[in-house]
């Protein structure tokens, strides 16, 4: 791949422990959606839990992926109640990811949040989620089967209706599409300033962006990621992000 008029864009990489030792990691699927459907090049941003250079890792990157995760926020970031025992967070990662989400928001680099990264936003605009989906009593069932092979349990798993004059409107043009369904956790209240994207049929969002934000921000319960290339929805949200990702390198590098 040349890497000129290529955009630079970060991606956020976990925490997990493998043997004895701690390591940074980010699935490969998120590498190969900014490669294959943003055309960017993907710079892993670790999760070390220490102040980051912000402005100046922003002022090198043309846009942030906030990736998807095994683990949660940890619920005192939004006033909820303790998790469960066993529930997997990742507490250098909301060490990094909620201030960096913000300061890229304010500095006008586009984002795109997908499931954690998605409850993530919702988060640091002030909303809270629900932990169990499942346990609510009026959504649909939103998990994966976890015994099921990859194929089935990234496959397309329910509809969304996609809100008119939006910027997921914008980027597929359609009303609706149907969508994989990976997650257990969601939104309960909406943080302030964010704008209802698409619904699930039980009415929980399954997507939203940030009104006021200076460029592209949109966040999506959803894993676009899974094999961008076949799904033409998927890639509209891939292809909407790498054109807001160009238009900030071109700025950039005047």
């Amino acid at each position: 791949m040349s890497l000129s008029n290529v955009p630079m864009i970060g991606v956020v990489a976990c925490n997990q422990q493998i043997g004895l030792h701690p390591f940074n990691i980010v699935g490969e699927k998120y590498l190969l959606s900014v490669v294959n459907g943003a055309k960017g090049f993907p710079l892993v941003i670790p999760s070390l839990g220490i102040d980051l250079p912000t402005q100046a890792l922003l002022s090198r990157l043309d846009g942030i992926l906030f990736t998807g995760s095994p683990s949660n926020v940890e619920p005192h970031h939004y006033q909820g109640p303790s998790s469960a025992a066993g529930t997997h967070h990742d507490p250098k990662r909301d060490a990094t990811t909620l201030p960096l989400i913000q300061a890229a928001i304010d500095a006008g680099i586009p984002v795109l949040g997908i499931c954690r990264g998605f409850q993530e936003m919702n988060v640091v605009f002030g909303g809270s989620l629900h932990q169990k989906l499942h346990e609510v009593g009026q959504y649909i069932e939103h998990r994966e089967d976890k015994n099921a092979p990859l194929d089935v349990q990234y496959g397309l798993s329910h509809k969304i209706d996609i809100v008119p004059g939006g910027l997921l409107h914008d980027a597929w043009g359609c009303d609706f599409a149907e969508v994989n369904s990976v997650h257990t956790q969601g939104v309960d209240r909406l943080g302030k300033g964010l704008q209802p994207e698409a619904h699930a049929l039980d009415g929980l969002v399954e997507a939203f962006s940030v009104k006021e934000a200076q460029a592209f921000a949109l966040a999506v319960q959803w894993h676009p990621e899974w094999k961008v290339q076949d799904n033409r929805f998927y890639s509209s949200i891939f292809d909407a992000f790498g054109n807001a990702c160009r238009l900030h390198a071109a700025k950039r590098e005047k």
